[in-house]
């Protein structure tokens, strides 16, 4: 997809856009994450004045999302259903139904579906971009479908997260 032109408040309305339920680009995750993102809104579909994407992630149980941190960017999570575990910033907390979650530029964080069902969450990500990782590491979902088998990240994938949003990993 092709990004679009940005907007300014100076123009006399901005975009307005439904997306319906399965119709936003869908990616499998690899290990250890498991689950499936679902890309719903960024640049590539809306023009908006402060740039962000939004989407969201599901975890099953037992997955995770390994522990990262963004350079240049922001992220919120608002948490819709199941049960696990974030740790943000060398701190716990629960996440659970209703529970949000806010994660400032370079604040480590990693999140695990601790529970015996599936950990989804709405992702909302300043200024955008973690759509294209999703789409360069993952594998096309069409909704609905089974899972496939666990399957390993991209031998490249430090240099896709360099690309991307992702600060560069800590020095061992």
């Amino acid at each position: 997809m092709t990004q679009t032109p940005r907007i300014s408040f100076d123009e006399p309305h901005g975009d307005a856009l439904a997306v319906p339920a399965g119709a936003a680009p869908t990616f499998w995750q690899p290990v250890p994450a498991n689950g499936h993102a679902e890309c719903i809104l960024s640049e590539k579909n809306i023009r908006s004045v402060h740039r962000f994407s939004m989407g969201t992630q599901t975890l099953p149980p037992g997955g995770r999302v390994r522990l990262h941190a963004h350079d240049t960017s922001e992220e919120v999570f608002y948490v819709l259903r199941g049960q696990g575990r974030a740790e943000i910033g060398g701190e716990t907390h629960r996440m659970a139904p209703g529970a949000t979650l806010y994660m400032g530029h370079n604040v480590p964080h990693t999140f695990i579906n601790d529970g015996d069902t599936e950990l989804q969450w709405v992702w909302f990500f300043m200024p955008g971009g973690l759509e294209d990782f999703f789409a360069a590491i993952g594998r096309a979902r069409q909704a609905g479908e089974a899972a496939p088998e666990p399957f390993a990240r991209p031998s490249d994938v430090l240099q896709i997260e360099a690309n991307t949003v992702f600060a560069p990993p800590p020095q061992a």
